[in-house]
């Protein structure tokens, strides 16, 4: 199945594959595009829409019951697509929020924080959707359920949850006007009370992080007399 095949009319748009498909091509394309710079000032709120709603997908694939392959071994898809170009575009793109810290796996106890970046989690779940789409437009349709299932559980999908929390936060900390607690190039030791830090520090989020990732604070509302 080629490109021009992919949404083909004869298909069933309300297949449970072709739904699939279609909301992992979409995530494809636009996270292709955002990486390429050219629009930076929406990349961070597009970003944690394409995310977000991928992760429907990863749901639904999540809850559906076991997607089992017609052969026993897995169908060579050809060689995987180099990502390195998009990983640095993503990391240049997202500089400074691009690494964030988290919990690798909630329910394991006693677990610390890692860090971790949105550049490199964007292109390893790019890598496993682009592994079942080479599958697809081949014509291998369950094998791709399977693929997209099977990833889902074991990387993609706790890799595009953590991804999703870290976009959302920073949305939050600009449109609530919270000042982040560390940023790059803030000196902490300039003796400055905690009042005029934290001012100082929402000062170089807006000018760092706000403007050039195209976010804006929140208005507040001042009560009427």
């Amino acid at each position: 199945m080629s490109d021009a095949t992919l949404h083909a009319t004869h298909q069933n748009p309300d297949d449970f594959a072709v739904q699939i498909a279609d909301q992992i091509e979409s995530f494809l394309v636009a996270v292709t595009e955002v990486a390429k710079g050219d629009e930076p000032d929406s990349a961070v709120p597009f970003l944690l829409l394409e995310v977000s709603q991928l992760l429907l997908a990863g749901g639904r694939l999540g809850a559906h019951e076991d997607i089992v392959p017609d052969e026993r071994y897995e169908p060579d898809p050809g060689p995987e697509p180099d990502v390195d170009e998009l990983r640095e575009n993503l990391a240049r793109l997202l500089d400074p929020i691009d690494v964030y810290s988290e919990v690798f796996d909630p329910y394991e106890p006693r677990k610390a924080p890692v860090p971790a970046r949105i550049s490199d989690d964007l292109t390893d779940v790019i890598t496993d959707l682009r592994h079942g789409m080479a599958h697809y437009r081949a014509g291998r349709t369950t094998e791709a359920l399977w693929w997209w299932q099977f990833s889902y559980f074991s990387n993609w999908g706790s890799t595009a949850s953590a991804t999703l929390r870290a976009l959302q936060s920073v949305v939050a900390h600009v449109r609530l006007n919270q000042p982040l607690a560390e940023l790059d190039g803030l000196d902490t030791d300039q003796g400055m009370g905690d009042e005029t830090l934290e001012i100082e520090a929402g000062k170089v989020m807006a000018q760092e992080i706000a403007g050039p990732l195209g976010l804006r604070p929140r208005a507040v509302k001042t009560p009427r007399g």
